[in-house]
């Protein structure tokens, strides 16, 4: 009966469901009194919050991570964003490899979804390049923080803390043990520190896809047009919004200014990186200038990249906008990038994303500004951003949200996870087919 369900099930329900069983159950395990330090639990609502938000790689607390939770409570989080990051599709397949079996049809079909990928070919071979990319790379970064953690702490508190870290940063979650909501502020100058996090971040940034091209570049020698994209946006985004934060808090005694030069640049650059859906940050986020922290809400907007563990309208849906626009304003008929044309239901399907995010994001902002009032709408702005994009920065609201504030994030979060376009093909019956075209109609616009 189970598996005639999953087959009536379309791709978009099943991401939906999974991802809501998933949240469920780390809700119950965080739930539990042998997962909080006081050997209570967490209160189910805050429990929901937290496994809502690590399963999908957000990174926003009700309460601090490292002080809270107990090794076990840790662990549990620690699962979710692995799985939260990489898809419980791919656990899926990896634990069908081990068993032997054979992957469906209708599973690679749901693989495809959930990785955002073009098309089912090579989809089962990508998931086992993603287990080794991500193995490699958490495995390294981990290594490196580790031996950075044990010249201030014991070896085995060291090579937790590296790991967690690490697996936390490349699945953009945001996550830390540091304690008293205070992120990585005091290794605000520290380059290993520093460039460890921010190649996890980028890389668990660009997607699966980019990763895999750039890795088989030495025998195919070819780069797709959509790895194009997504690098020259991201390059883009990370260096514009470096030098842009740089000049707006390089006078900022509360951020820059009291850093040496290398701790201003670095601090500069991990800030326009952290947006990209990780939330981890070495600046305090409220001491940024208002102008910094608007900066950051449109970085968090456009997030990072599709088949990727981060969230957002997705640089390319980003650059498809762009590209619809520079095309209009030059009187150009087709929308090109590299000597390519995108097609027209590529640019339809980038305008309905943004559109369908704009609106819950302005939505829910405002109804947060009845539910929350008396705080500062720039802050419920960034907190909602923040939660749609799966970032995970604060401005300090997280914490104190109402009991309805938290319901609503944590919708949010979960609406950005699963993708703005993928909710709503799940929640809408299944399009049928016109045999007739409705006469042409003409409205001004502009």
């Amino acid at each position: 009966m189970r598996r005639k369900i999953f087959l009536r099930l379309d791709p978009p329900k099943v991401l939906v469901y999974g991802f809501g069983v998933i949240i469920l159950l780390g809700t119950l395990l965080l739930s539990l009194p042998s997962s909080t330090v006081d050997g209570k639990g967490l209160p189910f609502l805050d429990a929901l919050f937290t496994a809502t938000s690590a399963t999908c790689v957000t990174g926003l607390v009700v309460v601090d991570t490292g002080d809270t939770f107990t090794r076990f409570g840790e662990m549990v989080i620690l699962s979710m964003i692995q799985i939260g990051g990489l898809g419980f599709m791919s656990f899926a397949t990896l634990f069908a490899f081990i068993l032997g079996k054979r992957i469906s049809f209708k599973e690679r079909l749901i693989i495809q979804e959930s990785l955002n990928n073009a098309t089912v070919e090579g989809i089962v071979r990508l998931v086992k390049r993603i287990f080794l990319f991500t193995a490699v790379v958490e495995i390294t970064g981990g290594t490196i923080l580790s031996m950075r953690f044990s010249e201030e702490m014991a070896a085995g508190k060291a090579i937790y803390f590296g790991f967690f870290h690490a697996v936390s940063n490349f699945n953009n979650a945001g996550f830390d043990l540091m304690g008293s909501f205070k992120g990585l502020t005091e290794y605000a100058e520290d380059p290993i520190v520093n460039i460890t996090m921010i190649s996890l971040i980028s890389l668990g940034g660009i997607g699966f896809i980019v990763m895999n091209e750039l890795f088989e570049y030495r025998s195919t020698k070819t780069i797709s047009l959509h790895s194009k994209i997504v690098l020259a946006i991201s390059g883009v985004l990370i260096f514009g919004g470096a030098l842009l934060i740089f000049i707006l808090e390089y006078n900022n005694p509360s951020t820059l200014k009291p850093l040496t030069m290398t701790g201003k640049i670095f601090g500069a650059i991990y800030q326009a990186v952290t947006p990209r859906t990780a939330g981890s940050n070495t600046l305090n986020i409220p001491d940024l200038q208002q102008s910094t922290l608007f900066l950051i809400i449109c970085l968090m907007f456009v997030g990072a990249s599709p088949g990727s563990t981060g969230g957002g309208i997705k640089t390319t849906t980003f650059a498809v906008l762009i590209g619809a626009v520079k095309s209009q304003i030059r009187g150009q008929e087709d929308v090109t990038f590299f000597g390519r044309r995108m097609e027209q239901s590529i640019i339809s399907k980038s305008l309905t994303v943004t559109l369908i995010a704009l609106f819950l994001v302005f939505t829910i902002t405002m109804i947060l500004t009845i539910t929350e009032s008396g705080k500062d709408f720039l802050m419920i702005f960034f907190e909602t951003v923040s939660a749609f994009s799966t970032v995970g920065l604060s401005m300090g609201l997280t914490p104190e949200l109402s009991s309805i504030g938290k319901i609503l994030i944590t919708i949010t979060m979960f609406a950005g996870r699963v993708g703005p376009l993928t909710l709503a093909f799940a929640v809408t019956k299944k399009k049928k087919e016109n045999h007739y075209r409705y006469p042409a109609g003409k409205v001004m616009i502009g």
